[in-house]
């Protein structure tokens, strides 16, 4: 019952917010307005990810325990929101938000000891145990995971459905093994629930639009991260680490793909364009409901395939190669996408 009333306060928690800020942060220029990139229309309040935080905390008072472990979470979770809330208001230098995100990482690692401390049996003969690059390969992962959800956070409901995924997959896993972490999960997916109310405007177009922001897709891809590090870790051992991989494929092999084109181009990895995957849906035809639900029946086949696969005990080095396979296929497959529609509409 005390799960159930935990969820309902995330939510409303959440929704209230929302209402609450949206006047005050138009008043503080806290809204994202139109340009060559972004196609929406008017100014839209940046308040999503604040009341996704807010409803998450509050809701956990009552639902988790405060171990030094999650009260560290919610240290480096505050510093992130903070970050991103900046960094929707004034537009902070790349270089600014990779240096905070190299000191959430340190620590990450040094002060609640979540880090990556083995690739597990991806080579086929032994576990590739990282010892001294394991705080490397953290570093790494969390600017990874960051930058992947905020990258794909381009169109309606599209970071927050991607997300929710992510975090149903990651609850099912952590709370198999018997890891309490499956209940920040749980919040996450009520909080971001009541936000994608406003963010898709359902039941009803009258519903005034937000975004979650800088703030919100940050905060969403550090929680993300810590949970797959949680997870994958041998005290816990939910699931693989390389299972990670496909929990959260899309917005990885998206960031991975268009950082990969803009290097190619002499271009800076991380200044945005209009290549990402849901743009060249859209410039293949495709609306952008579409959009959205295709990427997310992807989303879901990824984490589902690398779910069962983990549960079915394959082993790491074909999880590995699986996941390149299909990274492969997803590059090839957008280098053709007008064909495959047109092929789809023919038939």
């Amino acid at each position: 019952m005390s799960n159930i009333i935990s969820l309902m306060v995330a939510f409303f928690t959440c929704f209230f917010i929302i209402c609450l800020c949206e006047p005050v942060a138009v008043k503080m220029g806290l809204v994202d307005t139109p340009n060559n990139r972004k196609k929406h229309e008017g100014q839209v309040p940046l308040v999503g990810g604040v009341a996704i935080y807010i409803g998450v905390l509050i809701s956990s008072l009552m639902l988790l325990d405060y171990t030094h472990t999650f009260q560290v979470y919610i240290f480096t979770s505050s510093i992130v929101l903070m970050v991103g809330v900046l960094d929707d208001r004034f537009s902070l230098s790349v270089k600014l938000r990779v240096v905070v995100q190299i000191l959430l990482a340190l620590i990450m690692f040094y002060w609640a000891d979540v880090s990556l401390k083995s690739l597990g049996n991806i080579l086929g003969f032994f576990e590739v145990e990282l010892n001294s690059f394991s705080v490397f390969l953290t570093i790494i992962a969390v600017i990874g995971g960051i930058n992947a959800f905020n990258m794909v956070d381009g169109i309606d409901g599209l970071a927050g459905v991607l997300s929710m995924i992510s975090f149903i997959a990651l609850a099912i896993l952590l709370g198999t093994a018997g890891s309490t972490w499956y209940l920040l999960c749980l919040l996450f997916i009520s909080a971001i629930t009541a936000f994608l109310l406003f963010n898709l405007r359902w039941p009803s177009k009258q519903m005034n639009k937000v975004f979650m922001g800088d703030a919100g897709s940050m905060l969403i891809g550090f929680t993300v991260v810590w949970l797959l590090l949680i997870g994958a870790d041998e005290k816990v051992a939910a699931f693989k680490p390389v299972t990670a991989l496909y929990l959260i494929a899309i917005p990885l092999m998206d960031m991975a793909a268009i950082m990969y084109r803009r290097v190619r181009k002499g271009k800076s990895p991380f200044e945005p364009d209009r290549d990402h995957l849901h743009h060249i849906f859209e410039r293949a035809g495709c609306t952008r409901k579409h959009s959205l639900v295709i990427i997310s029946l992807m989303s879901i086949t990824c984490a589902l395939l690398g779910s069962v696969l983990d549960y079915l005990g394959v082993p790491e080095w074909i999880l590995l190669t699986i996941f390149i396979l299909i990274f492969i296929l997803y590059c090839y497959a957008l280098s053709r996408i007008w064909r495959i529609l047109s092929w789809v509409r023919k038939h």
